[in-house]
């Protein structure tokens, strides 16, 4: 966004650091602990099964957060699945100016708690004696799909651009699911988006100090904030030709469509903390098409062996302005002119099954990886994040166990007793992922101050918890 741009409040001419100008470019996590990535502020991790995989999860789907990674599989899993687990990041990002000036974002390692994290339920209504409704599973997910928080020093080059912005978004998505047939199943949800007290301040914000001549003394501390609510929608397809002779997938098709949401923000413009003039505009998240191809060359009893690759088409075009408007009437133009991306996720995972003496243990070992790129043109980049081309390189381990096991040695992994809430199997997935970020220089920014190259390394952990009933 042009961040030279001045808007009229209260007679005092101000700068534009401006309130969606950051909130619809950021890259996930700086400051908060989301996981960076290119591709804009799109969350795409959300369970570290399908992360140790390079996110090629879509044609699998085969724990509970299929809520989130494709809704159809959700009838692949029996009785009640619950799936929860967080992202630990380290981001670090560097900025040099043309003239040698560098900085570097204050919180490299953070540790990100729920949220960043998530929580998935699913249930298969017949398992649960509801035959009625026959091949219907419910879901429930709460998760952030979009978010991003950056801080920087108020000394370094560009205080009038950025000094700290956040977009905390919590999502909550119903799902619903039903198996046509015995290779088809098909999925309907809805994205609803919010933002919640317990998430910082609740609400998008943006920070940066007022420059010489905005109508402000220099130096004066700057807030732009909003909070609103939306919601989209989301439909699947999962469809398997080819089993196994036990009936397991040998050979899956997906395909997610995520739809448009206009995000309304309405807040105020603050100086030194004092209200100066209530602001809104609206963030429009970009439709997203996902397609997802899994082939299983191994899979019996002893061993399984998976290959997949998913495509994400996001229409970040979608993007095209983001103007604020003041109560006192004036309008801060803020053009965006994002553009589409695709990103390619390919992922392996090899399954043991039977380990241990009981044959209660499973051991999994993955990894995968990720082209990612950014829809942000050097026009409109935003110090918020160091948004780029990256190459990303997954890898992680998953344990499960059964009747047999004991979980840390302490929980039973299945209950003896047959009753309605008896555990049948329990387990863990460990992930980590390094983002290699492209060098980025930016030239012909509006803000001159932004101009210069940064260098943005990111390391990612996470772990999930599961329980089947």
């Amino acid at each position: 966004m042009d961040m030279n741009l001045r808007i009229r409040a209260h007679r005092l001419s101000l700068p534009a650091g401006c309130l969606i100008g950051a909130l619809t470019t950021g890259c996930l996590a700086l400051f908060s602990g989301d996981p960076a990535c290119a591709d804009g502020f799109r969350n795409p991790f959300h369970d570290a099964a399908a992360m140790g995989q390079g996110n090629a999860f879509a044609a699998q789907a085969d724990n509970a957060s299929a809520v989130f990674y494709n809704p159809a599989g959700m009838t692949q899993l029996r009785g009640i699945q619950i799936a929860g687990g967080a992202q630990f990041v380290g981001v670090n990002t560097r900025f040099t100016s043309p003239t040698g000036a560098s900085v570097r974002n204050e919180h490299p390692f953070p540790i990100g708690l729920p949220p960043p994290g998530q929580i998935f339920l699913t249930a298969k209504m017949k398992d649960l004696g509801v035959s009625a409704l026959g091949e219907l599973s419910a879901g429930l997910g709460v998760q952030n799909l979009y978010g991003f928080a950056s801080k920087f020093p108020v000394n370094g080059p560009f205080p009038t651009a950025v000094t700290f912005a956040q977009l905390p978004l919590l999502a909550i998505k119903p799902t619903l699911a039903y198996q046509l047939t015995e290779s088809l199943s098909i999925g309907l949800g809805a994205d609803i988006l919010t933002f919640a007290n317990f998430l910082g301040e609740g609400q998008a914000e943006r920070q940066f100090q007022a420059a010489p001549g905005s109508g402000f003394p220099a130096g004066t501390g700057m807030e732009l904030n909003g909070k609103g609510t939306t919601a989209g929608l989301n439909a699947s397809v999962l469809y398997t030709p080819w089993r196994t002779a036990e009936g397991q997938p040998r050979l899956s098709f997906a395909g997610i469509w995520r739809s448009q949401a206009v995000l309304p923000l309405n807040g105020e413009l603050r100086a030194n903390g004092v209200s100066a003039a209530q602001a809104s505009t609206a963030i429009r998240l970009p439709e997203v098409w996902t397609g997802g191809l899994a082939f299983w060359p191994i899979r019996n009893a002893e061993r399984a062996w998976k290959l997949e690759v998913d495509v994400d088409y996001v229409r970040w075009q979608s993007i095209r302005s983001a103007d604020v408007r003041l109560s006192n009437g004036a309008t801060l133009p803020s053009p965006q002119q994002w553009k589409n991306t695709v990103t390619v996720n390919i992922g392996t995972e090899y399954t043991w099954f039977g380990l241990t003496d009981t044959q209660a243990w499973n051991v999994a070992l993955r990894t995968g990886y990720i082209r990612s790129h950014t829809p942000v043109s050097d026009l409109n980049f935003d110090p918020s994040y160091a948004d780029s081309d990256a190459h990303v390189v997954t890898a992680g381990v998953g344990f499960s166990c059964h009747t047999g096991g004991k979980f840390f040695g302490l929980i039973s992994c299945a209950d003896a007793e047959k009753r309605f809430f008896a555990k049948h199997s329990m387990g863990m997935d460990l992930a980590y992922q390094a983002f290699l970020f492209d060098p980025r220089t930016v030239t012909g920014n509006p803000n001159p101050t932004v101009n210069g190259t940064y260098r943005t390394t990111n390391h990612a952990g996470a772990v999930t918890f599961r329980v089947g009933f």
